[in-house]
């Protein structure tokens, strides 16, 4: 089927969704309180309800069923490498288990997510040509394995998980940047552009093991140790391909190591003051990693990366970086709240893409009157393009001429609105420009320019089945 077909397709099922969400949603708000039925699908925590009691039975059982789906369509209405729209869909499905309501395993739990993830031909990343993916579910079309472990809890003061793990599913996370669509304001760029493969993020998890301890109610400190290269093995395509299904189960890559410690504040519903949490983490991994400026010749000497007479990469043993992020909230008036939230990073420039990385931003919570439970979201990212990397540019175009451009960095601005327009419905769209897609690259319709800056419009949907 042609893909403008099923674009089109997608946005007039979406427009009609969505017209009919604005007439229930005006029905539903014009009604007294005490006339609505208690069974109301505009009322209910999932579209589909409690299947009759069955679900409630199932989690009563020690039995979690999560259904969602995310639709979203993005246009590049200026600059990128392709003004054109695209697709994005992921379909989830998730079982979480309490072994203690199951089977009587005191403090054990389980839990399995898998993803069906469908797109467009060419994805918004493609069409921006950034290193930032302005979409945080875009991944190759595929049915996967995510993450699967067993966790046991000890008093919760202490815990051990095990198995298919997810970096990104506790690391440099912050709740406020959580309202943004953009990859780096999740698994941040000084990881994902610098670690083998994106290291185990969306969409690839690996086989580690995360120890967390709780001493206080305050302080939590979190230990893990993953494989370090969720492709698995090499096989000449992308990682993604090299482990499709997500059951590759890499033990390749080295080790990565991960530590983080966090102080929260104020996060009891008596606590006086505002709510906060404040981390500082790093990482290191065992692997070799290629210089970003040199290589070696047939006789193992190191040369640039533009000399003709290079033959092989320069490895260096090892790579790590330090990261911190603050999550504060500085206004609360009744149900409405301001939080503003900063990450940054660092990364040795000799090895990495990135060897610099800041975000920050903030998140309105019940902003419009009537509306506590919607939230606009605003958030700006610096990634900035290692020395070395920019001084392999330079050599090149010493060594050949023009056109050739020299790597600085990358920033995204992202507005996003998210209307929660039922508990198991919302709407979301969204507003991107991003400033050096690439760090300032060659445009590949025309090497004599480089990509320009991108403006990019979406519109997320997102189902809780």
């Amino acid at each position: 089927m042609p893909e403008d077909f099923c674009l089109n397709n997608f946005r007039r099922r979406l427009t009609a969704a969505v017209a009919c969400a604005a007439i229930g949603v005006g029905f539903a708000g014009a009604a007294n309180a005490k006339d609505k039925p208690a069974s109301s699908i505009w009322e209910q925590e999932t579209l589909t309800g409690d299947w009759g009691g069955a679900r409630t039975a199932l989690k009563n059982k020690g039995i979690d069923i999560t259904l969602n789906y995310i639709a979203e369509t993005f246009a590049v209405l200026s600059g990128g490498i392709n003004r054109a729209g695209s697709y994005e869909g992921r379909a989830e499905f998730s079982i979480d288990t309490d072994l203690e309501k199951l089977i009587g395993w005191t403090g054990g739990s389980t839990h399995v997510t898998v993803f069906n993830i469908h797109s467009s031909r060419n994805n918004v990343a493609a069409n921006v040509g950034s290193i930032a993916d302005p979409s945080n579910i875009d991944a190759l079309s595929t049915t996967r394995l995510f993450t699967a472990w067993f966790e046991q809890n000890f008093n919760d003061r202490f815990s051990i998980r095990a198995g298919q793990l997810a970096a990104d599913d506790e690391f440099i996370t912050s709740e406020t940047v959580g309202g943004l669509i953009n990859g780096t304001f999740g698994w941040a760029g000084v990881l994902a552009a610098n670690m083998t493969n994106g290291g185990p993020a969306y969409p690839l998890a690996t086989p580690g093991v995360r120890v967390k301890a709780t001493p206080t109610e305050n302080i939590s400190v979190l230990v893990a140790v993953f494989a370090g290269d969720p492709a698995g093995k090499p096989c000449g395509l992308s990682a993604q391909e090299c482990n499709e299904t997500g059951t590759t189960f890499s033990t390749t890559g080295g080790a990565l190591w991960m530590g983080e410690v966090q102080y929260a504040v104020n996060q009891g519903k008596k606590a006086i003051g505002l709510p906060g949490v404040y981390k500082l983490g790093g990482w290191y991994q065992t692997a070799g990693f290629a210089d970003q400026r040199y290589g070696v010749n047939a006789a193992g000497a190191s040369v640039l990366l533009s000399d003709p007479a290079i033959v092989g990469p320069l490895n260096h043993t090892g790579n790590w970086g330090v990261y911190g992020v603050a999550d504060q909230m500085v206004v609360r008036s009744g149900a409405r709240s301001l939080n503003v939230f900063l990450r940054g990073g660092v990364s040795p420039s000799d090895r990495n893409l990135i060897s610099y990385y800041i975000d920050g931003g903030a998140g309105i919570k019940g902003l419009l009157a009537g509306r506590p439970d919607d939230t606009l979201a605003f958030g700006v990212a610096y990634a900035k393009i290692s020395r070395d990397a920019a001084a392999a540019d330079q050599d090149a175009l010493i060594a050949n001429g023009p056109p050739q451009f020299i790597r600085d960095y990358e920033v995204v601005f992202e507005l996003s609105y998210a209307a929660r327009l039922a508990p198991w419905w919302t709407l979301q769209p969204d507003l991107q420009y991003i400033v050096h897609p690439g760090g300032n690259v060659a445009d590949p319709n025309n090497g004599s320019v480089a990509v320009a800056n991108a403006f990019v419009a979406g519109l997320r949907s997102t189902i809780k089945f």
